[in-house]
């Protein structure tokens, strides 16, 4: 898996010479770099700063995947995805996050969460990180949502979700991310 027949020429830096908070918001914070490229032209770029996020593949006793289905304002829609949420801050450990949005979300704990992938959710504008892992043998907590937060549960085979996905039935990056990194492990 290499460049076969390509020259290797090793990228130049880049250097942030500057930050400009454009926006603070509750979950993610807009700012304008001012850029050196390697060229040596100044640029502006807009990226948005976010705490990191993780999420989980809730794997239930009948090997079945437990998603939700929750309303997401900036695409006006619904969509199927995994268990996530966002860090309480950047010092938050991923699996942390990952086991309190397992059982706020879902209602369940495990008592072993296996990290699966990282995954950048759109490095060209965002800071934003996903630790996703996966969680097996689950035990039944209690369910509490936030306020208003409001998901419907859904549970599916391996199987199912691959086709979902191949579909376009799915659209979600990390939850597209999350199963199929979960059927590499798997073998299937």
């Amino acid at each position: 898996m290499g460049n076969s027949g390509m020259s290797e020429k090793k990228l130049e830096k880049f250097q942030i010479l500057g930050k400009k908070l454009e926006h603070q918001g509750r979950i993610l914070d807009f700012y304008s770099y001012e850029m050196l490229v390697p060229n040596g032209n100044h640029t502006r770029w807009d990226v948005i700063e976010h705490k990191g996020a993780a999420a989980v593949v809730p794997v239930d006793q009948e090997g079945k995947i437990i998603l939700v289905r929750q309303y997401r304002g900036a695409i006006d829609d619904f969509l199927l995805e995994i268990p996530a949420g966002g860090r309480d801050s950047t010092e938050e450990d991923f699996a942390v996050c990952a086991a309190r949005e397992l059982e706020e979300e879902i209602g369940y704990r495990c008592e072993n969460l296996c990290h699966l992938v990282d995954y950048h959710s759109a490095a060209a504008y965002t800071s934003e990180k996903i630790g996703i892992y996966y969680a097996e043998n689950l035990i039944p907590a209690t369910q509490h949502l936030d306020e208003n937060e409001f998901v419907q549960i859904e549970r599916y085979t391996l199987p199912e979700l691959v086709e979902l996905i191949a579909r376009g039935e799915i659209t979600d990056g990390k939850t597209i991310a999350a199963i199929m990194a979960y059927k590499v492990l798997r073998g299937k």
